[in-house]
């Protein structure tokens, strides 16, 4: 399937998108590859290929669940522009 300006021009008001006629034979190619690319997908035999409607079936690996300081307060801190102890500083925004 290719497209034709006058249909890349009614996609493109229908998108509520502007352009100019001098970019509309660069869009006019874009949207052709894309087509094409769609046209190869239809070309795939998925015969016997069950559909994947989620990733229900997989297993999640479980840890405890437990509080913790995640172990790189001094890493974390490290990129604060100020800090007093092991907190961060920052401006006071509230007079």
């Amino acid at each position: 399937m290719s497209l034709d300006p006058a249909t890349v021009r009614r996609i493109a008001r229908l998108a509520r998108i502007g352009i100019d006629e001098s970019d509309l034979h660069a869009l006019q190619g874009e949207l052709n590859g894309i087509l094409g690319w769609i046209e190869q997908l239809n070309e795939v035999d998925i015969d016997g290929v069950e559909p994947m409607v989620g990733t229900g079936h997989a297993a999640l690996r479980m840890r405890e669940d437990v509080v913790t300081d995640g172990a790189a307060r001094d890493a974390v801190l490290s990129n604060a522009p100020d800090a007093a102890g092991p907190f961060y500083t920052v401006p006071k925004v509230v007079e």
